[in-house]
């Protein structure tokens, strides 16, 4: 989810300019496409990469490295290396993960709660501009 600074205006608390500011970068960190399929996921339990990789579905290996590696910087991943042959590595949410993927894992249950009003909604817009591309 990037915030656009145009879309917002200038005057905007979210206006940055070329920088962004950091509070912005973890929300973009946290709502990001595969950010919160992590964060959901890892609220059942640690996981290892491989594992994880299954669960979500669908996302890269590099992808997923890098997710969890802007996670681990924010402070809401904790990746466990333990120096065994072959290694092994478990990822699992801090208490600031947790919270934060509990806040997440809200929306995601709003959404999928409101999915036939959102459809709905996408429906009626649609007609209304089919509607208007004709006339």
């Amino acid at each position: 989810m990037a915030v656009s600074t145009q879309a917002v205006g200038k005057d905007s608390k979210y206006a940055t300019g070329e920088a962004m500011c950091p509070y912005r970068l973890v929300l973009e960190h946290i709502t990001s496409r595969w950010g919160v399929l992590v964060l959901i996921e890892l609220l059942e339990r640690p996981y290892r990469f491989s594992e994880l990789r299954r669960a979500i579905g669908r996302v890269s290996e590099k992808m997923l490295t890098q997710t969890l590696q802007t996670l681990e910087r924010d402070g809401l991943v904790h990746r466990d290396a333990k120096p065994v042959i072959p290694p092994r590595v478990d990822y699992s949410l801090t208490d600031l993960g947790r919270e934060a993927a509990e806040q997440v894992r809200g929306l995601a249950l709003w959404t999928e709660e409101r999915m036939g009003a959102v459809q709905k909604a996408r429906e009626g817009y649609d007609a209304r501009k089919e509607g208007s591309e004709r006339a």
